[in-house]
């Protein structure tokens, strides 16, 4: 993976400057007036960035010919067995299941008004007076169907989760 602050990176990245690393390891710019002439600055610009880029390719072919072991150990145990596959994919069958019977019990006791305000302020966040603004009609209004809503959702769902057991 290219890193964009590796010394080539910044190097390249600054044409009006050599940037090099320090002593202390803190980067530094060698810019045109620290040297005697135009021409001495062009010539370490050009050796530095081909050295640089020489460093930057050899370290990639190491990377690119190996392969790390870190988070292999842990890769080794995300091997699911057949077992737990079959368990996982005949949950995510009756969680389908159970959504669709859900939406469809939801479409059957509530109206198509009482869903979208609901869907409206639990899920999209929007207050009650923003939905009567959006629908222009009184916020006691919206907000009576909504109770509406809730109050026949909870019924709703007492009986279903009844029948369920």
């Amino acid at each position: 993976m290219f890193d964009r602050n590796s010394d080539y990176a910044l190097n390249k990245k600054d044409p009006e400057a050599i940037v090099c690393k320090s002593a202390t390891g803190v980067h530094i710019r060698l810019t045109r007036n620290d040297f005697s002439s135009e021409a001495e600055f062009e010539k370490w610009k050009q050796w530095s960035d081909e050295d640089y880029h020489a460093a930057e390719k050899a370290e990639h072919r190491h990377d690119n010919r190996t392969l790390s072991l870190e988070g292999l150990a842990e890769l080794s145990f995300a091997v699911l067995s057949a077992e737990t596959e079959i368990m996982d994919q005949y949950d995510r069958q009756e969680r389908a299941r159970l959504c669709r019977l859900l939406a469809e019990g939801l479409e059957a006791c509530l109206t198509i008004s009482q869903r979208r305000r609901l869907w409206l302020y639990c899920v999209e966040g929007l207050t009650v007076k923003e939905i009567a603004a959006q629908e222009k009609v009184k916020h006691q209004n919206v907000s009576k169907r909504i109770l509406a809503a809730k109050k026949i959702l909870r019924k709703f769902l007492e009986r279903w989760v009844q029948n369920w057991d």
